[in-house]
């Protein structure tokens, strides 16, 4: 928090009351005033003595609305500068794409320190009008209790796993819904088919991130592919390039994506050599992702251009490894990282994580997994673990991975 206040200069701090004493020296120590969100002398009790109407400020399109941090997971946090026209644009869009209404109502239960909660949920649902039940956290019985009153869900893919879970997931429960969301990261193509199942809703996947807001959405009406995030959002372009030499490949073939449009941030907050980095002169915004378009121009992410594995000189591409481990008996889903090896530079591992009840038989699946792939992206190892490291947003890890297993081969 610290590091938050003093970066972005923020002069005012809002807090949770409960936690007001323990951060008022964080807040001191960055030049910044710091009230409670409820209670006397709150941002609450302040609002309430104002009128209910008030005069509108003016804004110009390029100025800045927001300063969201990004993750940090390898580095330093770096602030996306969002813009008026970068947070409204992708709002409209949405509204119209996904066809939110003043009769929606959305179930709200993402943490908002993220662009997916705070920017794409909140907008949209004030863009178009619509209610909101806007939960602390995701909670099945809190869920299940506000479920007949929602129209629409946005969640991350564990929000599904978890609903799948509970017996009181039934079609009759979600009959009156309309749209389930999913994004922030993969959502497993058994998640897809197993929800479609039990419910009889398809989740509609979509792919953005804290630079862009949403870049990519599977269709309201049309087929929602599992495994792929749908096309380009209206006014979006995106292009997937070599990463070596910056030229737009052909359909089919895997490499950076970029984006270019209204959603596309102004640039990194006093960060101006990253930002020449990863935003283009044109204005095509280097997302670190890789992907490829497939025969029907769907967008599929294949992983992000950090964890590409580069093993005796060949490009190795985790996802193609983890759809096939995922696959294998007695495993619920899989990671696969690169990690030192003194003769290829790096060498693949597969982190497992046993289904429920079952114990992989990892000789057997090693077997079986060697026969679908060429052997340089054979597994040299693979390794059962409980769960995967994940952050807040269902993502998981793999610099943790990486670090926890790097001395394997040494």
């Amino acid at each position: 928090l610290a590091y938050f206040l003093e970066d972005s200069g923020a002069r005012l701090f809002v807090c949770d009351a409960a936690k007001l004493a323990g951060l008022t020296p964080v807040a001191g120590g960055a030049g910044a005033k710091i009230i409670a969100l409820s209670g006397e002398g709150s941002l609450v009790a302040a609002a309430a003595g104002k009128p209910d109407h008030f005069d509108v400020v003016e804004r110009r399109e390029d100025d800045l609305a927001a300063i969201l941090y990004t993750s940090g997971t390898t580095g330093r946090s770096k602030g996306a500068m969002l813009t008026q026209r970068n947070l409204l644009s992708n709002a409209l869009t949405l509204c119209d794409y996904w066809q939110f209404s003043d009769g929606d109502v959305l179930l709200h239960a993402l943490p908002v320190f993220h662009t997916h909660g705070l920017f794409v949920a909140t907008n949209v649902t004030l863009a178009a009008g619509s209610a909101m039940i806007f939960l602390p956290k995701f909670d099945l019985d809190a869920i299940f209790e506000h479920l007949p009153r929602a129209t629409a869900m946005m969640g991350v893919p564990t929000f599904y796993t978890r609903l799948l879970d509970d017996a009181r997931l039934t079609r009759d429960a979600v009959s009156h819904m309309r749209l389930f969301v999913s994004g922030s990261a993969p959502l497993l193509a058994e998640t897809h088919i197993d929800f479609e199942a039990r419910t009889g809703h398809r989740i509609l996947e979509r792919y953005g991130m804290t630079e862009t807001n949403m870049n990519t959405s599977n269709p309201y009406d049309g087929e929602r592919r599992p495994g792929t995030v749908g096309f380009p959002l209206p006014g979006v372009e995106l292009k997937i390039t070599d990463p070596s030499s910056g030229e737009t490949l052909a359909d089919g073939e895997i490499g950076q994506i970029e984006v270019r449009g209204p959603n596309v941030f102004a640039g990194y907050w006093k960060m101006p050599e990253k930002t020449a980095e990863e935003l283009r002169a044109d204005g095509f915004f280097i997302t670190g992702d890789l992907g490829l378009i497939d025969d029907k121009g769907y967008v599929n992410i294949v992983g992000r251009n950090k964890d590409l594995i580069i093993s005796g000189g060949y490009n190795i591409y985790p996802k193609e490894i983890e759809l096939l481990l995922d696959e294998q008996p007695g495993v619920l889903e899989s990671a696969v990282v690169g990690v030192p090896h003194p003769d290829f530079g790096e060498t693949v591992v597969g982190v497992l994580v046993a289904a429920p009840g079952q114990a992989p038989d990892c000789a057997a699946i090693m077997e079986r997994v060697g026969k679908s792939l060429a052997r340089f992206k054979h597994p040299r190892k693979l390794v059962v673990v409980d769960t995967l490291p994940r952050n807040t947003m269902g993502k998981v890890q793999k610099n943790v991975l990486r670090e926890q297993y790097q001395s394997l081969f040494k």
